[in-house]
């Protein structure tokens, strides 16, 4: 694991200045601290940090093939690069070190922009070839890896693993892209392949780019989708026979490290199933870190000690004080652009505590939208079935009146919290899932932004990402539909970023076996009432877990990491609420109702309201905010 830059001329060979190089790869020094060099040559430049994995002693970078003409830097790992070396040895290529970097290098000669279909593995890569006078990106399928990109006004094409890399070079335009932050209050997140600035992208998950010198910038084009393509008919023990055939093979090619391996180990399904995988491949104990929290509401930590005594791991368990907000700042410089998942906290302890004992650690990621395991797919399914049973004529006026009439009632049990259901009953599957994953859903971001900033949108919505993604899905079943929309946003913007970011912050590499290609494309195939059985999600996955976990694993009720964001902004950091949400930072950007800002606060602190996650989404934008101006 590790981080990568470069800068590359697109209109011919202008000296690149290594003191830059370094300086935008020192940005990610946490990335990789255990090696670092950098490479130019007239119009390129490029820079590595290492986390050295696998061929401590010669896996260093930027690696070239045997005539220098071909230069790559790397971040990730490829899992099936023994047996392309042995295949690409038996074409002719000569191999200098064991490290699965080169391998790259010599897939490239070999096999040009296919070389990433032959790719198993996580990985974010810039490849020079001076030859060809091609500079060559590609991003790993299901967006483990982050690659961010910039191309400037003077011709000069940038890229790193961050996008704090991207900010090292003086040259970026740093304006605010409206269109992302209307994105960013609708998902929490700032979904590919947008950035927070307008100059600045993210290569999407299953894309490459190819530049050549002195021709225009093409788009990215996609090399992998989730196929969602049905498989021959097969009896349910048959699908949970070869599910568990495929997961265990999916965690054994991730066991391959010259360094200490672990895994997560939250009590949850996804991440217990790896670590019973991870148990009948491994000589040893398998190492195994929770966190704990001291309040019980949110504490599972007592599942996963069940788990680690089942399989007699060396277990480890810290408790987290549930009053764990001091990382807030910490989290603006993580993230570089604002991100508004709160798991983030407990997410950086658990990766804190990790680093302590192993230098890779296997997650259960990735299972939720593998497998339909997130409740909300069971509620949209529901909502579906109703809206299957009505004229759309008929249920849009119905359900939009019903909606707008109904009062908001988050104080209520949830029965009595009809107002959300009603309007996304009004709506369709895309509008209806939309509505009902939002932080802040159209009418509140409607009363959020200020009339300057909506006339700045010129009537963008947020909506537009999912529908962009629906209108390419390869599938028309409607839970199969909501599983894509998910891969294609919340996985890799929110999910994935998140884990990324908190475990390079403590140079942890973190491998996600459900999130083997292979593995998402058999599982993608299977019939939706496989995973989401009734009101069961992830039904397979269980079944064929059935002889591995208890059942007080598989079928309790997920908790996930929460945190206690209510009782904060109401206690401990209502001042701090109070700051950022009625301060100068937010009031100058010009582009919120401040009259909104106040009522938000007032009734959140009064408990008239739970305003608990619209109020982190813009803690974390002020954040945001203050370090942009503190950069400048």
């Amino acid at each position: 694991m590790c981080g990568i830059v470069g800068i590359f001329d697109t209109r011919g060979a202008r000296e690149i200045d290594p003191a830059l190089v370094r300086r935008m790869n020192e940005t990610q020094h946490h990335r990789g601290p255990d090696e670092g060099d950098v490479y130019t040559e007239p119009g390129v430049g490029f820079g590595h940090r290492r986390l050295s994995i696998i061929d401590l002693s010669s896996g260093q970078q930027p690696l070239f093939n045997e005539d220098h003409s071909v230069v790559v830097v790397f971040n990730g790992e490829i899992y099936n690069y023994q047996e392309l070396m042995e295949e690409l040895l038996r074409l002719g290529h000569t191999f200098r070190t064991r490290c699965d970097t080169e391998v790259i290098v010599h897939a490239w000669e070999q096999w040009g922009e296919a070389c990433v279909d032959r790719f198993r593995g996580m990985f974010a890569f810039g490849l020079w070839d001076r030859n060809q006078q091609t500079l060559f990106m590609a991003r790993d399928r299901l967006g483990v890896k982050p690659f961010y990109y910039a191309l400037l006004p003077d011709g000069m094409f940038i890229f790193g693993s961050e996008l704090k890399a991207l900010r090292a070079v003086p040259g970026l335009p740093r304006e605010i892209d409206p269109r992302a932050v209307e994105d960013y209050f609708a998902y929490g997140y700032v979904p590919e392949p947008k950035t927070i600035y307008k100059s600045a992208h993210k290569l999407s998950p299953g894309f490459t780019l190819t530049l050549k010198v002195g021709q225009p910038m093409p788009q990215p084009k996609q090399f992998w989708d989730v196929p969602f393509k049905p498989h021959a008919a097969m009896t349910e023990k048959d699908a949970e026979g070869e599910l568990i055939v495929r997961l265990r093979e999916a965690v054994k090619i991730r066991l391959v490290a010259e360094v200490p391996l672990g895994a997560f180990l939250s009590g949850g399904v996804d991440s217990s199933a790896i670590v019973a995988m991870m148990a009948g491949l491994m000589k040893d104990p398998v190492n195994t870190c929770s966190i704990a929290f001291n309040d019980p509401a949110f504490d599972e930590s007592k599942y996963a000690a069940q788990v680690a005594a089942q399989y007699k791991t060396n277990h480890h368990s810290d408790t987290v004080d549930t009053d764990d907000y001091a990382l807030l700042d910490t989290l603006a410089d993580l993230y570089d652009e604002p991100y508004a998942d709160s798991s983030a906290i407990p997410t950086y302890r658990v990766c804190q505590l990790a680093r302590k004992r192993v230098t890779v650690a296997l997650s259960g990621d990735g299972g939720d939208e593998n497998l339909a395991g997130y409740r909300r797919y069971k509620y949209a399914m529901a909502e579906n079935r109703v809206r299957a049973r009505m004229p759309s004529g008929l249920r849009r006026p119905l359900f939009g009146t019903l909606g707008k009439l109904y009062p908001k009632a988050d104080w209520a049990p949830r029965m009595f919290r009809a107002k959300t259901t009603f309007e996304a009953l009004s709506r369709d599957l895309v509008e209806g899932y939309f509505h009902g994953v939002s932080i802040m859903p159209d009418r509140m971001r409607d009363q959020l932004f200020s009339d300057r900033f909506r006339t700045e949108l010129q009537g963008y919505r947020a909506i537009e990402v999912m529908r962009g993604h629906a209108d390419k899905s390869p599938t028309d079943d409607p839970l199969s539909m909501i599983q894509y929309l998910d891969m294609k946003t919340y996985l890799p913007g929110d999910i994935l970023t998140k884990v990324d970011r908190a475990s390079m912050a403590h140079a942890l590499e973190v491998r996600v076996p459900l999130l083997d290609h292979k593995l998402v494309e058999w599982i993608s195939g299977l019939p939706p009432d496989m995973k989401l059985h009734g009101t069961e999600g992830k039904y397979v996955f269980k079944k064929s877990l059935e002889s591995y976990l208890p059942d007080d694993i598989l079928y309790r009720n997920k908790m996930g990491f929460a945190v206690p964001l209510a009782g904060w902004f109401r206690g401990p950091l209502k001042q701090r609420v109070r700051d950022a949400l009625l301060g100068p930072a937010l009031a100058e950007t010009g582009i919120f109702n401040a009259a909104f800002l106040a009522e938000m606060v007032e009734q959140h602190q009064s408990g008239r309201r739970d305003y608990s996650a619209p109020i982190w989404t813009l803690l974390m934008f002020e954040a945001f905010l203050r370090k942009e101006l503190q950069g400048a």
